[in-house]
């Protein structure tokens, strides 16, 4: 199929299918760990998962900061034709993932009760005790999560896809029918909730290591050289989704923090349905993201404003009609979602369905600032893309519920994403308007290393 010059409906739904279909699949395992702990644990369970959210945020943020940011460097190497520099920095990257995964799996295995207290349990004993059963399988699988993780960006990156794909899939279904069997039939509770997502993520190791032995594979590892120069590289291109990731994981820990301290365990386990809600919502918003962002990455590169405008268009569209769909679920069926990942709600479902009505008005916005993030760096706009998804994930969400609640009360919670992504919808309509009109441009240190060559001649 030709990008540039294929009817724009025929490609823009290809990809956007199998985008969304992609987008979902590891939101939906995260959901079914929360929904069988917490119909087994009741409230406190849901409560334990909403505290162990920034461990995955971080686990995922050190990943990418050197799976993407040196497989991007990787590719780049290989399309001027050096595939054995590019074999250098797929070296490299795999020692710096190497490191950060020993002084993460340290960190955790010694730390790990004052870290779940940091992330939102507090003093909570019970749930403390969930999140540590749940967690304690866990720190033996922070390698399997890393390294999978990097495997699977530098796999695509070689040409074979489709094995990243089922390499998840593969893992991801044992996950699904591990959380049965070990929750309930073991009567192992949250802690065989942990089992079955490290065994499910060594599936997806193994199936991710069969690459090496196919004749696909061109991944070699070779003598590094210019080592220092690789790692300013892989810390340059992976930071702007290395700086996101870590935002989240902040703010999660936030959140977990004022409701935990405010509201109680009860509401820090509705604002854990919320968050695995809004990961579902997240997901389908990045899947809407990911169809654009290649097909218009490429007629962009090619001057062709009118088709880059369509593919805009239809964006948009997709973005109404998902948002319209999204949002009228969520206001008509939040008793129904607390039933579902929860056995016994107790007083969570007296209060819940009214915190989550407010909670979930943000979805009106979400999904147009995720993908107006997509868009600007599909069109070369990088570090645009960066400040909106700050504002969003961090610096409005973040100011507001540190002010909020001491200042208006325990309800006040549950605005304040919504008031941070309509602030943020309007700041990126103004941000794409300029953007197109050519009176935004990057600032000159985000392009720098593009316009030099920097990154792209690492190892000249």
């Amino acid at each position: 199929m030709d990008l540039l010059k294929s009817n724009v409906n025929k490609i823009f739904f290809r990809f956007l299918f199998a985008a969304l279909g992609s987008a979902l699949i590891t939101s939906v395992y995260s959901l079914v760990d929360c929904i069988m702990v917490g119909r087994y644990e009741g409230p406190d369970g849901t409560a334990a998962l909403a505290v162990v959210m920034p461990v995955w945020n971080m686990i995922f943020a050190f990943a990418n900061l050197f799976a993407l940011g040196g497989s991007v460097l990787m590719s780049n190497l290989r399309g001027g034709g050096r595939h054995e520099k590019g074999n250098m920095m797929f070296t490299c990257s795999f020692i710096c993932v190497c490191a950060v995964t020993v002084l993460m799996t340290a960190a955790f295995a010694v730390f790990d009760g004052q870290l779940l207290k940091l992330f939102g349990a507090g003093e909570n004993g019970r749930v403390l005790a969930l999140a540590r059963d749940y967690a304690f399988w866990l720190k033996f699988a922070v390698p399997l999560f890393t390294v999978g993780q990097f495997l699977a960006v530098f796999i695509r990156n070689d040409n074979d896809p489709l094995l990243a794909t089922a390499a998840v899939l593969g893992g991801g279904c044992f996950n699904i029918v591990g959380d049965y069997l070990f929750v309930f039939v073991a009567d192992m509770g949250a802690g065989g909730a942990g089992l079955a997502t490290a065994i499910g993520q060594l599936i997806a190791v193994c199936v991710l290591l069969t690459h090496f032995l196919s004749k696909k594979n061109t991944l070699r590892f070779v003598r590094p050289e210019g080592f220092l120069r690789a790692l300013s590289s892989m810390c340059r291109s992976g930071s702007p989704t290395f700086v996101i990731d870590m935002a989240v994981a902040l703010t999660s820990t936030l959140f977990n923090n004022r409701i935990m301290h405010y509201a109680g365990p009860s509401a820090l386990a509705v604002f854990g349905v919320i968050i695995n809600i809004a990961m579902i919502v997240q997901s389908l918003s990045s899947g809407i993201g990911q169809a654009i962002q290649p097909i218009v990455s490429v007629n962009y590169g090619a001057g062709e404003s009118a088709r880059v405008r369509k593919f805009f268009v239809r964006g948009l569209a997709a973005v109404a009609a998902m948002t319209a769909l999204v949002v009228l679920a969520c206001m008509l069926l939040p008793r129904q979602f607390i039933l579902l990942f929860m056995t016994d709600p107790g007083d969570a479902l007296s209060f819940g369905p009214a915190y989550m009505r407010t909670y979930f008005m943000a979805f009106v916005f979400m999904v147009f600032n995720i993908f107006a993030t997509y868009y600007l760096q599909a069109v070369m706009r990088p570090w645009l893309s960066v400040f909106v998804s700050l504002m969003r994930s961090l610096v409005l969400s973040g100011g507001l519920i540190m002010l909020l609640p001491p200042l208006v009360g325990a309800s006040s919670v549950w605005w304040v994403m919504p008031v941070a992504e309509a602030a943020t919808a309007l700041l990126a309509a103004v941000i794409l308007a300029l953007a197109a009109t050519g009176r935004l441009r990057e600032p000159r240190s985000a392009a720098s290393s593009d316009s030099t060559g920097e990154d792209r001649d690492v190892y000249s």
